[in-house]
């Protein structure tokens, strides 16, 4: 299955928030939709679940346009959306039948989701009686009981902890390799470069990078050494303004890319190096780059 977005364009008003955006996700992959706030993304995702319809350009499965009486999409959002003084299996199993499922198979799917969370001692009380993290796993399970074809994650991991995240990456993975399609949005950059294969850059309400992710970190100059060494200041003082140190490793400039061979043989050669590696820029380097000038 391949999802399209051809063409997009939106305005309200006198303001235009899409301006022709189109990109491609396809089954069994990640997708990131990145963007500062105001860029587009929730406009972008609003017109894909149809709560309002773009001004020109379509969306697409398959080459034919959305039939969302068949097509089933899944919903995180960033902002909670579920009924806080609620029995939770109640409004969960509501939701589900919202989206089609019978109530038997409501319940049924609902329970296995909160046994697959850990949540399932917490299945007659309130919502407004569990932790920040614990709400999220509840909102997910909205997202995810009705076994949708598309799932869109906003902000997944807000709120959890360690423990919590690590359990939503099995999930997410699950669903990516079951053959899904996964859209992300949000800010949570770590999150995002570790699932996603394509991402596209959104400012202004235009599309300003798009691509595979590891072939935009390929095309920046490959002329910076990363280095983790325990020897760190010795290398420093060895290699004086061409070595700074950045996020607890040291970032080492080359007179010009040839010289990564050699250079890397002299640190193995004359130090105590835990790792050297050609430097890239990380997601978030990406990000600051293409959107810090708001347009």
């Amino acid at each position: 299955m391949v999802l399209e977005f051809k063409n997009i364009s939106k305005s309200f008003g006198d303001k235009k928030v899409l301006d022709g955006i189109s990109f491609a996700v396809e089954s069994g992959k990640a997708f990131g939709l990145l963007g500062r706030n105001g860029a587009g993304k929730t406009t972008s995702i609003r017109i894909l679940m149809n709560v309002f319809p773009a001004d020109s350009g379509e969306i697409t499965v398959d080459g034919s346009p959305i039939d969302y009486s068949r097509l089933n999409l899944g919903y995180l959002p960033e902002e909670r959306g579920l009924y806080p003084k609620k029995q939770i299996f109640d409004q969960l199993v509501y939701f589900a039948e919202l989206k089609g499922a019978d109530k038997k198979e409501a319940k049924k799917a609902v329970d296995r989701w909160l046994d697959k969370l850990g949540m399932t001692e917490y299945r007659n009380k309130r919502l407004d009686s569990l932790s920040k993290g614990n709400q999220q796993k509840i909102q997910l399970i909205t997202a995810l009981c009705c076994d949708p074809q598309i799932i869109i994650l906003d902000e997944p991991f807000s709120g959890l902890d360690p423990v919590n995240a690590m359990l939503l990456k099995e999930v997410v993975r699950e669903q990516i390799e079951s053959g899904k399609i996964v859209l992300f949005s949000g800010h949570q950059m770590n999150y995002i470069e570790e699932f996603c294969d394509n991402i596209a850059i959104l400012n202004g309400g235009k599309i300003v990078l798009s691509g595979d992710l590891r072939e935009i970190k390929r095309s920046y100059a490959r002329d910076r050494l990363v280095v983790d060494s325990p020897s760190a200041e010795k290398i420093k003082a060895d290699f004086g303004d061409a070595c700074y140190e950045r996020d607890g490793s040291l970032i080492l400039r080359l007179a010009d890319e040839t010289d990564k061979r050699e250079t890397m043989k002299r640190l193995i050669d004359d130090y105590d190096i835990d790792e050297v590696k050609v430097y890239e820029p990380s997601l978030n380097d990406i990000f600051v780059e293409y959107t810090e000038k708001q347009v």
